[in-house]
């Protein structure tokens, strides 16, 4: 007979599988940085094409590969060695949260990092052939870069699914409980920028089955796009009997009335109608000789139109009908996980909402939208995903993921000057913004973050950057003040000024340190003399 697994075993067996997830996870890192992106950086120094290119299609990927192979592993690797004294991963992981920054510039940029790839596969042989040949090598597992490429979007996301089930199995009263509930909440909300990505990745994906469907005739590959629902159709004929076998794919922004065709290889369609979404009107009809029937108007033409099932009549008019009628409200207690995103409910960090539009009970990550709806008088509504695409005409989309650019970055606590390897004011500017002093702290405990802060007693940074895999360039530029240094990676851009060449001078001594991922030291008491006599607030900026 099997012996039951113990509560302990099963802590362990998580930890043990965040170990090998990582482990793979790197090796996927290391084949972006030091492979793909190596071989497309040294074709790109002989002039072939842009180095330009190559550096925004792969963006920080060299920053993140950096820490979570010289940190984040063998942390988790150290941790495995010596599990039996010390059972708990959630203060490791809470050392990620500060370079979840990364993520955020990673994931914003993937979608540009995906066309360009397309482009220069498309313009460039010489662009194409590396790539090829990469993928041909056993290391790459027979997956292309676009698919190795998506990993780090994913990854996010699978530290939220492993700290939950680590979660599920922690007695209240375990040493890691505070560290493991504070990091998932910092990586849940993390989370909700990749899932969107991952999502829009897969819409794109979509898009593209349906345009080889439709004999790449139509142009519907556009990251505006959305599918929204597709299905088999009957047409009623108005001169016969007979009804006829269509498709329709409806997007958020128009219905295609197809046509199917033979084909050897899989279903292809021909396009026989393109309706408008702006005007269209669906109502129900009934028919003596044909059940579950309905009628679609728009501009362009009007369908006479018979579903498989009444349940699938209803699924149809429903969609237009969305924010006309108040739905019926599916109850809390039909229901024990999201019925979006098909994740189960739990008190902490996925509580039940509802859409007032649809009526189904979903997560806050899939509620997070909201539209006015007609028949509550036009009046702003919390709807999900789906009914915001529908309603809107739009996704849940960068936009909105803009307005959230805070989330990724970590409250902390102006208490990190007592315990600083480096603070003190400095003057500040982010691409074209103004100049602004702010009090900027290194901290001893995370050597490898600068954090922003608007005086020396706030309770919460104003910005973090984690200082790994950054370049330092101390030139003088005419429209800097005196004394200023940058730093840079990828398209960002942090300028500073310091009150004096000799201060200066003392930060670049750190940072240079910090952003090769070594610890820094901290600086001789002589170096805290001057930042102390530096920290009154001046009336004055540049």
């Amino acid at each position: 007979m099997e012996q039951k697994e113990t509560n302990e075993q099963k802590l362990h067996k998580i930890a043990n599988e965040l170990l090998q997830t990582e482990k793979a996870y790197v090796a996927r890192l290391n084949l972006l940085d030091h492979v793909f992106l190596a071989k497309l950086m040294e074709e790109a120094g002989k002039g072939t094409f842009p180095v330009e290119v190559v550096k925004n299609i792969f963006s920080n990927i060299s920053s993140i590969n950096a820490f979570h192979s010289q940190f984040l592993l063998p942390d988790l690797e150290k941790r495995m060695g010596e599990w039996e004294s010390t059972p708990r991963i959630g203060d490791i992981l809470q050392k990620l949260t500060p370079f979840l920054k990364m993520y955020a510039e990673y994931v914003k940029n993937f979608d540009k990092a995906m066309e360009l790839l397309k482009q220069w596969t498309d313009r460039s042989p010489q662009f194409k052939a590396i790539i090829q040949e990469i993928q041909k090598q056993e290391m790459c597992g027979s997956l292309t870069l676009q698919h190795h490429m998506l990993e780090p979007v994913q990854r996010v996301p699978r530290y939220e699914m492993l700290l939950k089930d680590y979660l599920k199995k922690l007695p209240q009263e375990h040493m890691d409980r505070r560290d493991a509930e504070k990091s998932l909440e910092i990586i849940a909300t993390a989370a909700t920028h990749s899932n969107t990505a991952i999502r829009k990745n897969e819409n794109l994906k979509k898009l593209l089955e349906i345009y080889e469907m439709l004999g790449e005739e139509e142009d519907i590959v556009n990251a505006s796009n959305e599918l929204i629902k597709e299905g088999h159709i009957l047409k009623l004929a108005a001169r016969n009997t007979s009804a006829m076998d269509r498709y329709l794919f409806l997007f958020n922004n128009m219905l295609l009335y197809c046509v199917p065709k033979f084909s050897l290889v899989g279903q292809k369609f021909t396009v026989r109608t393109r309706i408008g979404i702006d005007g269209m009107k669906v109502t129900e009809t009934y028919n003596d000789d044909y059940l579950h029937t309905f009628q679609v108007s728009g501009k362009e033409r009007t369908l006479e139109l018979q579903a498989c099932s009444e349940q699938d009549k209803e699924d149809w008019i429903k969609i237009y009908e969305l924010g006309k009628r108040a739905p019926r409200w599916i109850r809390d207690n039909e229901v024990t996980m999201c019925m979006k995103c098909r994740e189960p409910f739990n008190a902490l960090t996925r509580r039940r909402h509802h859409c007032r539009a649809c009526g189904y009970v979903v997560c806050w990550k899939c509620s997070d939208n909201k539209a006015p709806l007609e028949y509550d008088g036009n009046k702003i509504n919390k709807v999900c995903r789906d009914c915001y695409s529908v309603l809107t005409g739009h996704t849940d989309s960068e936009e909105k993921d803009g307005k959230k650019k805070g989330i990724l970055e970590v409250s902390s606590t102006a208490q990190f000057s007592g315990s600083s390897i480096m603070c003190g004011f400095l003057q500040y500017c982010e691409k074209n913004k103004p100049w602004q002093k702010v009090w900027c702290v290194i901290p001893q405990k995370e050597a490898l973050v600068l954090y922003l802060y608007g005086a020396p007693q706030d309770v919460k940074a104003q910005c973090t950057i984690p200082l790994l895999g950054y370049s330092v360039d101390d030139a003088a530029r005419t429209a800097d003040p005196p004394a200023s240094f940058r730093l840079s990676q990828s398209k960002s851009v942090h300028s500073f000024a310091a009150e004096s060449e000799d201060l200066k001078q003392r930060w670049l001594r750190v940072v240079r340190v910090a952003v090769t991922g070594e610890v820094p030291d901290t600086p001789p008491p002589g170096d805290a003399h001057v930042l102390e006599s530096s920290q009154e607030p001046s009336s004055e900026s540049l």
